[in-house]
């Protein structure tokens, strides 16, 4: 089964890449390995949820929203490769949080993006990762992930 399969069986359809909002692109590939921008919560052009983390956010919603951002990484992983099948493995994803700062469930945050990752790659999705609590996101968005994909 393909990633694009599994995304389906999962009821998920991968967007177009998102656009940037700033002077930057969605990927780039050096090598054998491809980054991706920080990728925020957007849905069809709107944004999916805002605000911090303990305070107007909980828990369960921010790994929903991180699992959108994930999803959308996966976008801009396609936009680079073409095709997510020249996925090899996902090796680091960064999660970061927007957080009150009482919050330190930002593990919880990143376990929507990360099992969505291991959901679509299976033993390949399985990667190193750092979720971090920060003052601010773009747009006021909860949740911000970034990965770094080895292709072939």
């Amino acid at each position: 089964m393909t990633a694009e399969q599994r995304l389906a069986e999962l009821g998920l359809t991968l967007p177009q890449a998102p656009k940037p909002v700033a002077a930057y692109v969605p990927a780039v590939r050096t090598g054998n390995l491809v980054y991706t921008s920080g990728q925020v919560p957007i849905v069809e052009g709107q944004v999916a949820g805002t605000g911090k983390l303990g305070a107007e956010v909980t828990t369960e919603e921010g790994a929903r929203l991180a699992r959108i951002c994930a999803l959308n990484a996966l976008a801009a992983l396609k936009s680079e490769i073409g095709d997510l099948e020249r996925v090899v493995r996902i090796v680091k994803v960064v999660v970061f949080v927007a957080s009150d700062p009482a919050f330190s469930d930002q593990p919880k945050v990143g376990n929507g993006a990360s099992e969505l990752l291991v959901e679509v790659f299976g033993e390949a999705g399985k990667h190193a990762r750092s979720a971090v609590g920060v003052a601010s996101l773009p747009l006021d968005v909860p949740v911000e992930v970034e990965l770094i994909a080895e292709v072939a």
